[in-house]
């Protein structure tokens, strides 16, 4: 018993090792990609070392697994919990779902007729929030009952094509919609505003800093960022460096740096707002196109990789990747969520859920 114990402790030392001298190794190979750019005052270099590790020792090594959900439910985003539930919108079939990761057990919940779910987020109130683009409503859905209620836009704000949402430290919900608009929902109340753009069509991921305060989102249309004042609903757009890069999706780390996925430029980019500058770095392999980005507990920054098939991780202390292929392929991952230890994507091609367990 005790040499069997020996025996698979020290293969899985073997393993760490065997990745670890295979990260040294092509970060010793690879060459420079592409320059991050400092603010306006000058641009500034950065080497980018692309490390691309293979699907069977990166899978082993950091717990690459899928669930299925029903055929056809099309999972376009997902929320974990902090007890680990996990919620997804069942696009395709115009549901809620929620899975239990324990026992792979999958209960979808219908959100109405005609509904086309987009985003979730799990409130302050532990209850999952929806952006519906079918319904042109925000919808909530009661993790007990699973009673559904909806905060449909004003009728002149009709086809606003709603994507993603986000709480501030106020409890007000902040929505973005690719038509060219974004809003909020003031909540216990439930009054609904909708603000035009600056740029018109393209707002589409949103996210907001540690203390509550700042909110972001990503156009992906008009290829900036726009930062919104919280207090008059006013937005102001904040420039990439990379033009026309298509800045799909945004999160903010620790430190209130707003990380971005470039769709259309194939990069990851980072904006710094104490110091109103700008880093970026273009993903590995030839024709990378990151779609979500997340950022952990640790500061580590995750994406999608439509291009590669593959979940992504950064380093921003290295400034490295590594690629980790997806079992499926393709899967389309179109979003990344997480809690301390996983992180989950939706693969909408596959009818499946992903967790890379750190």
């Amino acid at each position: 018993m005790r040499s069997a114990k020996r025996d698979r402790l020290g293969a899985v030392r073997r393993l760490a090792l065997g990745l670890a001298l295979l990260v040294a190794a092509a970060g010793t190979a690879c060459s420079d990609g592409t320059s991050g750019t400092g603010d306006t005052g000058g641009a500034a270099t950065s080497s980018t070392i692309a490390i691309t590790t293979t699907t069977d020792v990166a899978a082993k090594v950091l717990g690459v697994r899928e669930y299925d959900v029903p055929a056809g439910s099309h999972p376009h985003d997902v929320a974990v919990a902090l007890d680990g539930t996990v919620w997804y919108t069942a696009q395709g079939s115009g549901e809620l779902g929620r899975l239990d990761a324990r026992t792979g057990d999958v209960k979808e919940v219908a959100l109405g007729r005609g509904a086309r779910p987009h985003g979730v987020i799990v409130g302050p109130d532990g209850a999952p929030w929806i952006t519906d683009g079918g319904l042109n409503a925000i919808v909530r859905v009661d993790p007990a009952s699973f009673e559904v209620r909806t905060y449909p836009l004003p009728a002149d704000r009709a086809g606003a094509n709603l994507n993603t949402a986000v709480f501030d430290g106020n409890g007000t919900l902040w929505f973005t919609g690719q038509s060219g608009v974004y809003g909020r929902v003031s909540l216990p109340g439930g009054k609904v505003e909708v603000f035009d753009a600056p740029e018109g069509r393209g707002p589409y991921g949103i996210t907001v800093t540690p203390d509550g305060r700042d909110v972001y989102y990503a156009s992906l249309a008009g290829s900036y960022v726009g930062r919104i004042d919280t207090t008059t609903g006013e937005a102001t757009v904040v420039e990439p460096p990379t033009a026309g890069q298509g800045t799909r999706r945004v999160w903010s780390d620790s430190r209130g740096r707003i990380w971005c996925s470039q769709w259309d430029a194939g990069q990851v980019a980072v904006y710094d707002s104490a110091t109103n500058s700008w880093r970026e770095w273009k993903l590995p392999g030839d024709d990378p196109q990151a779609y979500s980005v997340f950022v952990d507990d640790r500061d580590i920054v995750w994406l999608s990789d439509f291009g590669a098939n593959s979940i992504v991780r950064f380093n921003p202390e290295t400034e490295r990747f590594t690629s980790l292929p997806l079992p499926s392929d393709p899967g389309n991952v179109r979003q990344l969520h997480g809690r301390p230890g996983e992180v989950w994507g939706a693969e909408s091609a596959a009818d499946k859920l992903v967790v890379v367990r750190t």
